[in-house]
């Protein structure tokens, strides 16, 4: 009976040092990469404004082909959405929605993930001329997860995570922009 009770303080003691190191655990995450691209930055941007084109580029809408995907309202202006449902567990169901637009500079998206998990993150697309003929793109994700649940950002890295997944579609953007 003594072991039981000294085996419940443990596993009581583990989970109490948990909670506790998530109340000062970072809640916010951010991970961006970028590219230089050979076009115009009117050019590049014209392009990636449209969320149809990210099937062109995106790793995540490239791991399933046989995804359902739906649009919804006027695709390259505030308000359209994306939305998609995988029975993958890597790309899972949700949808993205274009949340603002600076022409040639910068566009938002509210990411909805529903699942495998729900959560709503920020994602954006920037374009800096560097000069006439070559224009430098980010891609960038802001996420936030709510106590407790924040504790995994201590034990997974979502920069390497998802920045090689960012690195990727940019260079595939690259070399489509660069072969028009």
């Amino acid at each position: 009976m003594k072991i039981l009770k000294i085996i419940g303080l443990v596993v009581v003691g583990i989970i109490a040092l948990v909670l506790i190191t998530a109340l000062f655990a970072n809640k916010e995450y951010a991970v961006k990469r970028e590219v230089t691209i050979a076009k115009p930055k009117q050019e590049v941007f014209d392009y990636i404004k449209y969320l149809k084109n990210q099937d062109n580029f995106s790793v995540w809408n490239q791991k399933d082909p046989a995804m359902k995907k739906d649009f919804k309202g006027v695709d390259g202006t505030v308000g359209a959405t994306a939305s998609w449902d995988s029975e993958s567990g890597e790309v899972g169901k949700g949808e993205q929605t274009i949340t603002a637009i600076k022409n040639g500079e910068q566009i938002d998206f509210d990411l909805h993930f529903i699942k495998p998990f729900e959560a709503h993150d920020h994602a954006y697309f920037t374009t800096t001329a560097l000069d006439s003929t070559q224009t430098k793109v980010v891609w960038g994700f802001d996420g936030k997860m709510d106590y407790p649940m924040n504790i995994t950002l201590l034990l997974c890295d979502m920069d390497a995570m998802l920045g090689k997944d960012l690195q990727k579609g940019l260079d595939d953007l690259k070399v489509i922009l660069e072969k028009k």
